[in-house]
């Protein structure tokens, strides 16, 4: 074997090495400070605008700006949790003929795949879960990233729209968009430690 083949056979492999690497190499994964994040919902009821929030959820975010294709977004929101600021109007959303959730307890998005954006932002695509009922679902976000106090942080914001009647939120006589909207808008504010 020639000194030239040698060489060549040994660049090869530590080609092959490297893309191995590269290959395996996971993003980093974030999860959700409760505490200071925000996901929040507004509707119309009788032609005014309300709004609520759901104060507990989890966040599992496998982000990496430059290996986006194996990147992974998994978000379970606590339903019975929500918050309107009137006792009245949440047991009413939590009830059978909405939420329902004695029932179904828990929503849930998972995004196989994240993009960037013509915008510079980014967009997750994925499946969306709410009361039994499973749809497609795109959401657009922004990521600003920090370190602070020593640890990789993520801040995550966005917005995104569903239409409640595609879930079967809305039984009986609220299945009419006469006083509820169908229009349901959901916006969020993260803020995601790295793991570790």
């Amino acid at each position: 074997m020639t000194r030239r083949s040698t060489i060549a056979r040994h660049l090869a492999v530590l080609l092959m090495l490297t893309c191995a690497s590269a290959a395996s190499a996971a993003p980093a994964l974030y999860s959700v400070e409760a505490a200071k994040s925000a996901l929040e919902f507004a509707f119309v009821q009788a032609g005014a605008q309300n709004k609520g929030r759901f104060p507990k959820l989890t966040v599992n975010f496998n982000f990496d700006a430059d290996n986006l294709a194996a990147s992974r977004l998994d978000v379970t929101i606590d339903l019975a949790a929500l918050d309107t600021g009137d006792k009245e109007r949440d047991d009413t959303l939590r009830d059978v003929d909405l939420f329902n959730v004695a029932k179904f307890p828990q929503a849930h998005f998972a995004a196989t795949q994240i993009t960037k954006t013509a915008t510079g932002g980014y967009e997750a695509a994925g499946t969306f879960l709410l009361r039994g009922v499973t749809r497609a679902l795109r959401v657009p976000f922004t990521v600003r990233s920090a370190t602070e106090e020593g640890r990789r942080v993520l801040y995550m914001t966005g917005k995104t729209l569903i239409k409640r009647l595609d879930f079967g939120v809305g039984q009986g006589d609220w299945k009419s968009t006469e006083w509820v909207g169908d229009d349901v808008h959901i916006s969020f504010n993260l803020r995601l430690i790295a793991a570790g």
